[in-house]
């Protein structure tokens, strides 16, 4: 019996954020077209040509992006909204930009007219940190093939001697993704599979025997539509001329592993890392015409595998079948190459694996289960090694944090008093006016504000000088905020390099990166920390910056912190305990640091949850257990407070409605949340639930360039007025404004603070 590896997806920013780079000056219109294709080609190659180089035998095509591969699917299907103006939905490059990020002026850089649009909706790809654009469909559409790009990229590779596997998003998961507007996504099936018809058929003319399609939606807990959705899909694809590789991935097949065997497939990916447990029915089930790719490495976290364990249960299952293995999903998810890191923490880093290392590391289980262990000796013992090394450390468990946790009694996750008696107070504290507006926390990291990080880093700025640039960009801030009268000010958060890696290098346990990036959106990347060992507050982080921006001006400036399920979820996670322990360490410190703020006199503290719901299983049956904890952890680190302390939250770009009332359990009093770009729909389901709590919907799309006015800002919030009480509502972006431009930002506030005073004067009109 033979083993072959197999990558899912590699990625796709290159190893020195090249790709970020290149879109960044394309953007600004310092390079051309010609200048991007070039610099995308080169990281297409550059990525085949190391996968091939590191033992993959089946190679990814079609899995780089210049933005977002759900995208990629819209403008190959054709389904671009006719706002964009794309004749046939036959989108140019200049279409695909304005879809995912917008458009500013009546020239689109490619020659080509367009009035001022708003971005489509994005949101978060299942449970991680990569945000997708979301399908849209609207009645009498019609759908065109724009299929160039998988085609052309399979016979790029060819030509340069790479024999791939293309990647297709399932037909069935982008209908599952997409909104339609008065219309059913599922209407659309017959005219979306015969498109998908044409391109496998395009696929097999071109020369490739194999593609790969991913149905993440198969891991999910799945309705009659949807499981008969998939029985015509793939009744129909599989008789093209094409093999057809089956991806699932996020988690385990449960009660779809039948119906998934019994597809008319030739091969079947399933997750062994998010589900090991489902191994033995999947080898029960699978008939052994059936190509078992099996996902062994763990494709979202950068641990290193145990070669040796892994290949104990592989052994008996390489002796009676041929199988590929591969990572859990694609390598999107991590860092691209440990070999980078130069300055990490050597315990550490020999417990790690990143992109290139996760390929190796299969390399070297299809080299021990094809010829032997003896073949691979070396490679295994070191492997063993690390592991044994990780478990034995003492740098991983602190005596007295567990101290800590075990003195937790259930008070202290409860505040003082109630929802009503809190808002009294706080309103004869702050004396707000209505619609108060205010800001996310983060303003502009400019040129200048990464120059002097760099320079304090290198060491040729030092910290005196440091901090009086900081001082200064922070007064500026604040003057600045005054002027343009918003009513609750942010110092701006100059200091802090990201919301969570800032935290995490003041807290025990945690470990960064240089060049550990991941893309998070577009050019967008982030490098998430790598929590490894028990976690600990030393000292107060923000404190001081708070302070001196608070002795700057006589209005209230928020104290900025991230809560602890977003630090757990946007970091690399240990995996030697639960997350739900994690979490709780985390939230002891976030804690300390909360009341440290308060002691200072910090009137209102904003404590992120932006990815609380991305934590959330996928599987229905396992949401409660996971909300209980989350909150949990959130009250924990919040709740100490009194009841003059406003304690705000911000959450973005999830789908809420489904948790609402665990969202009402974290007890808050002000939420902010993204509404910008889905036009005020998510307070529709607030309403419903009657949340008490103040809400700042998000009137401003941060993501994309483009500057609203005051004027659509206003009529946002009247939707918004629609469905909550007016007394309930702030005026705020989004999110934070880190990511764009001064000359962005400040015409956007000037606008929403006039938006502000326009709703002060205006009669709500009755229902």
């Amino acid at each position: 019996m033979t083993v072959t590896v197999a990558t899912l997806g590699f990625p796709r920013i290159g190893p020195r954020r090249e790709l970020k780079f290149a879109l960044e000056k394309y953007w600004a219109g310092k390079t051309s077209r010609d200048d991007l294709m070039t610099a995308a080609a080169g990281l297409r190659t550059a990525a085949w040509a190391r996968q091939h180089a590191l033992g993959a035998d089946w190679l990814p095509s079609n899995d780089f992006s210049l933005y977002d591969h759900v995208l990629d699917t819209s403008v190959m299907l054709g389904a671009v909204p006719a706002r964009y103006g794309a004749a046939d939905g036959q989108a140019d490059l200049g279409t695909y930009f304005a879809m995912a990020r917008g458009t500013t002026a009546a020239d689109d850089g490619c020659g080509h007219a367009h009035a001022s649009q708003t971005a489509c909706e994005m949101t978060k790809w299942f449970d991680t940190n990569y945000h997708y654009m979301v399908p849209e469909l609207v009645a009498e559409q019609k759908l065109a093939l724009n299929a160039p790009k998988i085609v052309d990229e399979y016979r790029e590779a060819r030509a340069q001697g790479f024999e791939t596997r293309p990647v297709l998003l399932g037909p069935v998961t982008w209908l599952t993704l997409a909104k339609g507007r008065d219309v059913d996504p599922f209407d659309f099936l017959d005219e979306v599979l015969g498109l998908y018809g044409v391109v496998l058929g395009h696929l097999a003319a071109a020369g490739a025997e194999w593609v790969q399609i991913d149905e993440p939606i198969l891991v999910l807990d799945l309705d009659d539509r949807q499981r008969k959705a998939l029985t015509r899909a793939y009744a129909k694809l599989s008789r093209i001329g094409v093999k057809l590789m089956l991806a699932t991935y996020f988690g385990g097949l449960g009660d779809n592993l039948g119906f998934a065997t019994a597809l008319p497939v030739a091969g079947l990916h399933v997750d062994l890392v998010r589900a090991p447990e489902q191994l033995d029915a999947v080898l029960a089930r699978a008939p052994k015409s059936l190509l078992l790719s099996l996902g062994v490495i763990d494709g979202r976290n950068v641990w290193r595998a145990d070669l040796a364990a892994l290949l104990d249960r592989l052994e008996p299952i390489a002796a009676s079948r041929d199988i590929v293995l591969a990572p859990s999903c694609s390598l999107l998810h991590v860092p691209v190459d440990l070999a980078l890191e130069t300055k990490l923490d050597a315990e550490v880093a020999q417990w790690l694996s990143f992109a290139v290392q996760k390929v190796g590391e299969l390399a070297v289980l299809k080299s021990a289960l094809n010829h032997g262990r003896e073949s691979v000796a070396d490679a295994l013992a070191a492997s063993t090694f690390a592991a044994t090394a990780r478990a034995v450390s003492t740098r991983i468990h602190d005596p007295e944090v567990a101290r800590r946790i075990a003195a937790v009694t259930p008070d202290m996750a409860e505040r003082r008093s109630g929802h009503a008696t809190r808002i009294a107070v706080q309103a004869a504290m702050l004396d707000l006016p209505d619609y108060p507006t205010t800001t996310i926390g983060s303003f502009p990291q400019t040129p200048e504000v990464r120059h002097a990080r760099a320079e304090y880093l290198r060491g040729t700025m030092n910290v005196a000088e440091y901090n009086r640039f900081l001082r200064e960009e922070t007064e500026r801030a604040i003057r600045w905020q005054e002027e343009v009268g918003l009513d609750m000010l942010v110092h701006g958060e100059f200091e802090r390099n990201d919301m969570v890696q800032y935290l995490g290098e003041q807290l025990s346990g945690f470990a960064f990166t240089v060049s550990g990036w991941v893309q998070s959106y577009g050019s967008r990347c982030v490098r998430p920390p790598i929590l490894y060992g028990d976690v600990a507050r030393p000292r107060a982080m923000t404190v001081d910056w708070w302070r001196y921006a608070q002795g700057l001006t006589d209005r209230p400036v928020k104290g900025m912190l991230t809560g602890p399920v977003t630090i757990l979820n946007w970091s690399f996670v240990r995996d030697d305990q639960s997350r739900e322990a994690s979490c709780r360490q985390i939230a002891l410190a976030i804690r300390d640091e909360v009341m440290d703020l308060e002691a200072a006199g910090a009137q209102a503290i904003q404590i992120d949850e932006a990815a609380l719901r991305e934590g959330l299983p996928l599987r229905r049956s396992e949401w409660q257990r996971y909300l209980d904890w989350s909150v949990a952890c959130f009250r924990l680190s919040a709740a100490g407070v009194g009841d003059a302390t406003q304690i705000h939250t911000h959450m973005c770009y999830s789908e809420f409605n489904d948790i609402l009332p665990s969202i009402g359990a974290m007890d808050t009093d002000v939420i902010s949340i993204e509404t910008a770009r889905s036009q005020m729909e998510l307070l529709e389901g607030f309403a419903r639930y009657r949340y008490p709590s103040a809400i700042g919907p998000g009137v401003y799309d941060i993501h994309a360039p483009r500057v609203p006015s005051s004027e659509e800002m206003v009529a946002l919030m009247r939707l918004a007025r629609q469905h909550l009480r007016p007394e309930q509502l702030w005026v705020n972006p989004d999110c934070g404004l880190k990511t764009r431009k001064w000359d962005e930002v400040k015409p956007a506030i000037e606008a929403m603070v006039a938006a502000a005073r326009v709703l002060r004067t205006d009669v709500p009109v009755p229902a």
